[in-house]
């Protein structure tokens, strides 16, 4: 799942072998210094006995997929029980910053996590998705659990339409991490999912009302996690980055028929786990993934030295890739929130070009082993293979997370980030920046996270704790900003879904 956790439990966890075979074998059975450079060609297959040592990650990510899901659900149904769990819409009523809507929860109830969004840039529609974790599901205890959730609006994110399911997937264990996009050139739909831990791709043509089935992305790949799609303007030229064998190793899978048919390619065979957080296709085909690197050779499997932030990059349609390194930087303070893994604050970026093929690189970082982490910006006029200098965006000594950005026309660029309220790590709260001229400068910080009551992880001075590694932005056809992301108690939760619109 997209949640960090993966990471350590790849390289050790021991797995249920039950388990693992029926959430990761479910997976298969669908029903309906910069300037650092390493090459890797297309056509990478896995040998029978490469593939049974790699299985062994999927297996144990399967097993720590299952117990956080035990832990959610007990953590859910004891709020249900003492009667916290609902989010107050009522008292949870928004004082908004000029020309924003007011942040709004996705569902009052629903325990959601790490959600994405998409809108078409020549008509009304947005898209979002959501890992739900609480029922009812599609079809029983014969259908995934946690599933997608589907919402599509037709008027620009101001109102949203019925909860729908993405896919049935009857006798799937689980599903997660959830992209969506929208292809420029006809407004079509792709999106990929977790199905245990192998990666799908299903699209829409009709503005979310079906899917087709899902397809494998992943081949011969034992295991596969964390996807980011990323896709051309005709939508033909389609590109997966995910981890996979043997110790978190970056592959792209890609699709050049529109979806119908996938190849897979390593891009490192490396002891350095990868992960990536966001994906852009430029108007000249060239294709880049932004992802960072992390090593767990530590005791215990903890992380030791410094994250080094890439650029995935092709100029030849996915025939191969270049791993560039645009920066290295501190390993952020351990996450001490109920729940939640040492590793969780570390290694988040975000990348969009604009329509000029100009890119805007957003990532987190410290400049002391294990300090705050502060949210750095970069620029490219060259597709990515060259960088300016980072300018920080975020407020010093404060520590600030998970950053999500969008660009359009030429510079127009839109993103928030997560930032503590006075080095307080029980208070984060979500924050707004633009740039009129490709990220050279930026206007200056709005909080969109406005609500401060209605939720037990709501407080005057923010929420208790991001929910979720992921969150995403969007830039509608009327050139509306829509930001969403993750709030909970803890690591955990309960927590949910929020959004804050342009208006």
């Amino acid at each position: 799942m997209q949640g960090r956790r993966g990471a350590i439990t790849v390289v050790l966890a021991i797995a249920s072998v039950a388990l693992a075979a029926f959430l990761i074998m479910g997976g298969s059975s669908v029903s309906s210094a910069p300037g650092t450079t390493q090459e890797s060609d297309q056509g990478t297959e896995v040998d029978a006995g490469e593939a049974e040592g790699e299985a062994r990650g999927g297996a144990a990510e399967a097993e720590e997929q299952a117990r956080e899901l035990a832990e959610r659900t007990e953590a859910w149904q004891e709020a249900k029980a003492n009667g916290t769990l609902r989010v107050n819409t009522a008292a949870a009523v928004a004082a908004p910053a000029a020309g924003w809507a007011g942040e709004q929860v996705l569902h009052p109830t629903a325990d959601d996590w790490e959600p994405a969004i998409a809108a078409d840039p020549n008509a009304p529609f947005v898209y979002l998705e959501t890992t739900r974790y609480t029922g009812p599901t599609a079809c029983g205890n014969k259908c995934p659990l946690p599933y997608i959730m589907l919402k599509v609006s037709s008027d620009g994110g101001v109102t949203w339409g019925p909860d729908r399911y993405i896919c049935t997937c009857s006798g799937i264990g689980s599903q997660a991490d959830p992209i969506i996009e929208v292809v420029p050139n006809t407004g079509a739909v792709y999106s990929v999912f977790m199905n245990g831990f192998n990666v799908m791709f299903t699209k829409s043509t009709n503005h979310g009302a079906t899917w087709s089935t899902p397809v494998k992305t992943y081949g011969k790949v034992a295991w596969n996690d964390k996807p980011i799609l990323a896709t051309s303007d005709n939508g033909q030229d389609i590109y997966v980055s995910w981890n996979g064998p043997q110790a978190g190793d970056p592959w792209v899978a890609q699709s050049h028929d529109g979806g119908t048919t996938w190849t897979q390619t390593k891009i490192v065979n490396g002891p350095r786990y990868f992960f990536a957080f966001d994906g852009d296709v430029l108007p000249n085909g060239t294709v880049v993934f932004s992802e960072t690197s992390l090593d767990y050779g530590g005791p215990g499997g903890s992380l030791v030295g410094q994250a080094e932030v890439n650029v995935l990059r092709s100029t030849n349609n996915g025939a191969s890739f270049s791993v560039n390194l645009v920066d290295t930087v501190e390993l952020a303070p351990d996450c001490t929130a109920a729940g939640c893994p040492a590793d969780y604050y570390p290694g988040h970026t975000a990348i969009s070009a604009d329509g000029s093929g100009n890119l805007v690189l957003l990532y987190d970082g410290a400049t002391v082993s294990h300090g705050n982490e502060t949210l750095w910006s970069r620029r490219s006029t060259d597709g990515g293979a060259t960088w300016t200098a980072r300018q920080a965006l975020s407020t010093s000594g404060e520590m600030a997370d998970f950053p999500a950005v969008e660009s359009r026309g030429a510079g127009d660029v839109r993103a928030w980030y997560m930032q503590t309220n006075g080095g307080n790590f029980d208070a984060w709260n979500v924050w707004y920046r633009s740039s009129t001229d490709g990220g050279t400068t930026w206007s200056a910080p709005v909080k969109i996270s406005d609500v401060t009551s209605g939720a037990t992880y709501k407080t005057a001075n923010g929420f208790l704790e991001p929910y979720g590694d992921y969150g995403e932005a969007a830039i509608t056809s009327g050139g509306k900003f829509i930001g969403i992301w993750g709030e909970g108690n803890s690591y955990t939760g309960p927590g949910g879904v929020w959004l804050n619109r342009q208006t």
